[in-house]
């Protein structure tokens, strides 16, 4: 079995690998120490004063405790510092605590925690999206430790699809290394015949279906998408973002610009260039103004911008828009 240190710390934007950590940590801990010595702080019960109470507590379980922390994003250093650093600094024997961050934008893993789990002896592990310009590059490199051949086209139209979460691209491309063998190219037609898209389809079917003012088909994917575990969080900047791509194209094709130099300057694959010019075409430009704005609002207002649930929130923009 491994050998545990006291205090661990992931935390980072790629929430897909922060996950996958917090997965295998559980694995691990249940089976060196069962599940009854693995305890899970997570919602409410997740703050400074909550993961020190867990350190103070008396167990009768043997073996190595486990404690397992999400949603550090949310802490501030002032209630690290008050609550947890002191319990840190003489962490009790037998005991590994795991905190767990996905950041993103303001929301952080606090720095005392840091310093904390450096100064107990622990590990400090950051997980990081890359950039989308090193996208496809990483994702060529990943084909080819699977044994497969992606082409700069490929990994670009992949990307197009699947978006660009890492973990979903290197799920895709297990999925096409499995079905078409090692030593295979997989090329653009293949990206296009042969990638899953689950979720993702889903959610460029509720950004087309808002983009066409259709209610029924809006209501019905992003119900669909909830019930598969997505984040109306995560949800909001992706519809967002391909309504703003659409609303642009719009505007320039309604200023005279042909679709083929639209295409030109695009930074996409070219078939999805196309798809995009197609769909512009069919769209009410003053009804895709109106959504951007009220997309715009959605993500802030899912981030922490509102006392509504976002589910609520979603809502009421999809009927405001369709």
């Amino acid at each position: 079995m491994p050998a545990f240190k006291p205090v661990y710390l992931v935390h980072g934007d790629d929430h897909g690998r922060v996950a996958e950590r917090r997965s295998r940590l559980r694995v691990l801990a249940e089976a060196e120490s069962g599940a009854a010595g693995v305890e899970v702080l997570a919602g409410d019960a997740a703050t400074p004063e909550g993961a020190a109470a867990a350190l103070n507590a008396m167990t009768f379980a043997t073996g190595r405790r486990f404690i397992v922390v999400d949603g550090a994003e949310r802490w501030k250093d002032a209630e690290v510092e008050a609550a947890l650093v002191p319990t840190m600094a003489a962490m009790p024997p037998d005991t590994t605590i795991a905190f767990f961050a996905s950041e993103e934008g303001r929301l952080q893993a606090p720095q005392s925690l840091v310093r904390a789990v450096e100064a107990a002896g622990g590990s400090v592990t950051a997980e990081r999206l890359r950039k989308a310009r090193d996208l496809p590059r990483w994702a060529v490199d990943e084909a080819a430790r699977m044994g497969v051949r992606l082409d700069g086209a490929a990994a670009q139209a992949l990307i197009a699809q699947v978006g660009d979460r890492q973990q979903r691209l290197l799920r895709e491309l297990e999925k096409l290394a499995l079905e078409h063998g090692s030593g295979s190219t997989i090329d653009v037609d293949v990206v296009e015949s042969a990638a899953a898209l689950s979720a993702e389809r889903q959610v460029w079917a509720l950004a087309d279906a808002v983009a066409a003012r259709d209610r029924q088909a809006a209501l019905a994917a992003y119900g669909s998408l909830r019930q598969q575990g997505e984040d109306p969080a995560r949800l909001a900047p992706v519809v967002s973002r391909r309504l703003r791509e659409l609303a642009t194209i719009a505007e320039r094709i309604e200023a005279g610009v042909s679709p083929a130099e639209i295409k030109r300057g695009a930074r996409m694959s070219p078939y999805a260039a196309d798809r995009r010019i197609r769909e512009a075409q069919g769209a009410d430009l003053g009804a895709l103004r109106l959504a951007v704005e009220r997309f715009a609002e959605l993500e802030v207002a899912t981030r922490g911008g509102s006392e509504l649930a976002p589910d609520t929130l979603v809502t009421r923009a999809l009927l405001a828009v369709t």
